[in-house]
């Protein structure tokens, strides 16, 4: 019998099912029956007929429809969370608030956090008049062009050779709200550059349906990068053109021309050139890799952090970060690494009575997994940086064929539409960024065991009874041992496809949906880690650390209860993670890492059982400037 489990609010249910052809909406009801069976005041709800709610996978928080069959959409064991639930009276108003803010897009400032930010739906969006003067320039030209019976490519001509693929039902699995907002938000900066053709009536209703959230189905999979994206883009014009399905906040998932026609809005009827306007670029791999690239730099940096807090609960030392080790090898990474370790741990500006607990001790170096994380961590900061530009440049390209030169008065075919560029840079992230959690699960296993660690085994007492962090630490390492495939460079790889006229493809779009789960692996071996560390910290009171990280302690400890006993630790890992994904821990930490860099702080120096010197230099007193 197939069992789901499915996430609602704070509670994971697992749901049997007895047919298979049961719908996705009967699967939700049966876990709000167990939810409210479990909770006193039936969690607020009461009448279930009267809840609304959203359907998503967990992997890939792609929405699912109501109305599909639990066999064509999941198979055993797949893990759900409902999402949204709201009574229904409310459901508009709570679940979706309209942003009153807009973005201007011009095609050449819009930046991968704007581009994050307007897929959760913070912004609206509009042209700039430069933009509608360059679009209505390339127009007419295309105009002119089509009226004097020109052979022009994709103008005046078909293109491409298309094979037709049926992909089960089963195997696809829609981008989520927030994906798909930044796929059309992406789409419509790359025409409002005015080198595409596209009409500005075209790209107004485009604009619109981006403010009404009235938003396409399309399947996460299918595209090999080159020439271009062609065939998620294909669904997201679909959907624009009234035609399959749409899904909005206050409608669900409908047949395109109604999910329109609710919000006021006409379908796009295409015009010469606009088919392959709409669909030929590389926004799919671009609107990934910028989720990907925004939520590594963020997971790095809170990494730091991390990472810091284990290092106090290890009683490890400060020396490795001393400034004048990193002047000789001055990566800017590592660098930055190295100043954040010492913002949160100088014993001067920060003084922390774990460290002051063991400071003669007579341990010289400690191991890698502490001593190196300005050089581990480091890398990963400047290989973030170098993919953040390469991304950020596509965001601003246009690239779709062939290209309208209005001043020119010409049309030129090239190759701006194939994704090597933002493939070669996601599988470097990939890699580069895998190593933050391969160097966590290390520091997980140093604080579960105690001939390392001199804690109780596995960060629990009445070891046997209870199995504490044991279970966690091996999720930690099946997450790095799953992330070694998923590095496995997918741009290296080419087929030949279009009868061979697309006869080199990037893979692109597959090297940016394994960037994005490479990410979300880091971002929960982090979490375990973290919850790993605030357990160790119980360990060492009343002892305290420094006061930045006593308030990263205080922040996990308002989800997280220490753990006294075994219990479920799902919850407290996603709870942790999404406080990671947040960026809660950077934001109740920054601000010292910030003071510490901008105020003139004097570099402490602890005494180390090596030192030689008589009268130890005097510390340095400069500003340092964040990076």
């Amino acid at each position: 019998m197939p069992r789901f489990t499915v996430h609602v609010r704070d509670e994971w249910l697992t749901v049997p099912c007895k047919d298979a052809t049961c719908s996705i909406k009967w699967l939700a009801f049966e876990a709000l029956k167990r939810y409210i069976k479990n909770k006193p005041d039936n969690g607020g709800i009461q009448h279930i007929k009267d809840v609304h709610f959203v359907v998503r996978r967990c992997q890939g928080l792609g929405l699912l429809d109501n109305d599909d069959t639990i066999e064509d959409v999941l198979e055993d064991n797949d893990f759900v969370e409902l999402g949204n639930i709201t009574n229904m009276v409310y459901m508009f108003s709570v679940s979706y608030k309209e942003p009153e803010q807009y973005i201007s897009l011009d095609g050449n400032s819009l930046t991968s956090t704007d581009l994050v930010n307007l897929g959760k739906g913070l912004y609206m969006i509009k042209l700039t008049p430069e933009a509608e003067q360059k679009v209505v320039q390339s127009r007419e030209l295309l105009d002119t062009i089509v009226k004097e019976n020109k052979v022009v490519y994709g103008i005046t001509t078909g293109f491409g050779k298309f094979a037709r693929t049926v992909i089960p039902v089963s195997k696809l699995n829609p981008l989520s709200p927030e994906r798909t907002r930044m796929l059309l938000a992406l789409r419509i900066n790359v025409l409002a550059k005015g080198y595409s053709g596209v009409s500005l009536e075209t790209l107004h209703r485009m604009i619109q349906a981006f403010n009404a959230s009235c938003l396409s189905y399309v399947p996460e999979k299918g595209t090999v990068g080159a020439s271009g994206d062609l065939a998620p883009l294909s669904h997201l014009a679909l959907g624009l053109m009234g035609e399959g399905k749409m899904w909005s906040p206050k409608s669900g998932w409908a047949d395109a021309k109604y999910v329109l026609e609710a919000h006021g809005l006409k379908p796009i009827s295409l015009k010469p050139k606009e088919g392959l306007a709409l669909i030929n670029g590389t926004q799919m791999i671009t609107s990934l890799g910028a989720e990907a690239v925004e939520r590594a730099e963020a997971i790095a940096r809170q990494a730091d952090i991390i990472a810091a807090l284990t290092l106090e609960v290890l009683k490890g030392t400060t020396k490795a970060f001393d400034s004048d080790i990193h002047e000789l090898r001055p990566h800017p990474g590592q660098k930055e690494v190295a100043l954040r370790f010492r913002s949160l741990l100088d014993s001067d500006h920060h003084p922390s009575e774990i460290a002051e607990s063991h400071r003669f001790c007579d341990r010289v170096q400690d191991a890698y997994t502490m001593r190196c994380c300005p050089q581990v961590h480091g890398i990963v900061n400047d290989t973030i940086e170098f993919v953040k530009k390469i991304i950020n440049t596509e965001i601003n390209s246009a690239t779709d064929n062939p290209m309208v030169f209005a001043e020119r008065g010409e049309t030129i075919s090239g190759g701006n539409f194939h994704g090597e560029y933002p493939a070669k840079a996601l599988d470097y992230l990939a890699i580069g960024v895998h190593e933050l959690a391969s160097i966590s699960e290390r520091r997980i296993e140093r604080l579960c065991n105690p001939s390392l660690s001199e804690l109780p085994a596995f960060l629990v007492n009445e070891g046997g009874l209870n199995s504490g962090f044991m279970i966690a630490h091996c999720t930690a390492a099946a997450l790095v041992s799953e992330n070694k495939v998923l590095c496995h460079p997918s741009s290296i790889d080419s087929l030949s496809t279009s009868a061979a006229t697309e006869d080199h493809v990037s893979m692109g779009g597959w090297a940016a949906r394994k960037a994005l789960r490479v990410v979300e692996h880091v971002e929960q071996v982090l979490a375990i880690e973290l919850l790993a560390a605030c357990q160790g910290i119980e360990f060492l009171r009343p002892l305290r650390t420094t006061t930045p990280l006593e308030k990263v302690y205080d922040l996990v400890r308002a989800t997280v209860k220490p753990w006294i006993k075994d219990r479920f630790m799902a919850p407290d890992i996603e709870a942790v993670h999404r406080l990671l994904v947040d960026q809660k821990v950077w934001n109740i930490a920054g601000p010292y890492i910030e003071k510490y860099c901008m105020e003139y702080i004097p570099e402490s120096r602890p005494s180390s059982p090596t030192a030689f010197a008589l009268d130890p230099p005097p510390s340095p007193r400069k500003r340092v400037s964040l990076p």
